[in-house]
């Protein structure tokens, strides 16, 4: 088990090195991928600073709270199309072209080439930024180190991150039937726009509630940022850790099973 796992983490660096010398022959466009995400983070925080300048809350999150929620999003979702995005969206053409066939020979996991062949450096920036972002919100509030808060906000960052990729291998499953997953994917953007608000904001009003339950207990994509946000700045609730942890287990499990169901439906190119 401990080979295997060395195994990917080598095919993966690997990966990340060669997509990194790809990006680097290309340097202007690289750029201009930066400049973009650096001026969408800049529209972001110019716009809920624009809220605040009108309430002192928004859901019961202060602005120091908010505010790390917001680079707490920015650097998951960051994380999560670095390494993730531009595998799942090319594992259509690779159906439709029959190259997934050369996937499936390979001597590796399936899962892990599909979802990890391509690393978007254009990205990575994210990551750094919304990092940036925690920390100056920490400072505004004059945050003393927890250690207990500190451990527990990275292993509910890593668990945000692990029920995320679940549901995008899980979308990306369903173009073996399908062929075209377009409108799939842009279920994606709405899971991730949904898990862009704290969980606060759907429980205020009584149609709303609902999805607050569905989206928490059900689909937990609602867990992503809310809960290690919620554990770093606000209430660290031991229950709600260990609710997270097991839907991480579970959202893991369940989109594995799909995406081998999915391939066992697969059709190759020379059959």
């Amino acid at each position: 088990m401990i080979d295997r796992t060395l195994r990917h983490a080598r095919l993966i660096a690997s990966l990340g090195r060669y997509t990194l010398a790809r990006e680097m022959s290309f340097r202007g466009n690289y750029l201009v991928k930066l400049s973009v995400e650096l001026l969408w983070l800049f529209i972001l925080l110019a716009f809920y600073k624009t809220v605040f300048m009108k309430t002192s809350t928004v859901a019961t999150w202060t602005e120091p709270q908010y505010l790390f929620f917001v680079g707490c999003h920015f650097a998951l979702n960051g994380l999560i199309e670095t390494l993730f995005m531009d595998g799942c969206v090319d594992f259509t053409e690779l159906v439709r072209t029959g190259d997934l066939d050369f996937i499936l020979l390979k001597p590796m996991d399936e899962q892990v080439l599909v979802t990890c062949r391509k690393i978007d450096w254009g990205t990575s920036l994210n990551v750094v930024m919304g990092g940036v972002v925690m920390a100056l919100a920490l400072y505004q509030m004059n945050w003393r180190f927890d250690p207990v808060r500190a451990v527990a906000f990275v292993v509910t960052f890593v668990c945000g991150t692990a029920i995320a990729y679940s549901f995008m291998l899980a979308l990306t499953s369903f173009s073996v039937w399908l062929v075209r997953n377009q409108s799939l994917m842009e279920m994606w953007w709405l899971f991730s726009s949904l898990a862009r608000y704290p969980r606060e904001i759907f429980r205020s009003l009584a149609w709303a509630e609902p999805l607050s339950f569905l989206f928490t207990y059900i689909l937990p994509f609602l867990l992503v940022v809310n809960v290690p946000a919620n554990v770093m700045v606000r209430v660290f609730d031991p229950a709600t850790v260990a609710f997270t942890l097991a839907a991480t287990a579970a959202s893991l499990w369940a989109s594995r099973m799909f995406f081998r169901r999915a391939l066992r439906s697969y059709r190759s190119a020379s059959s």
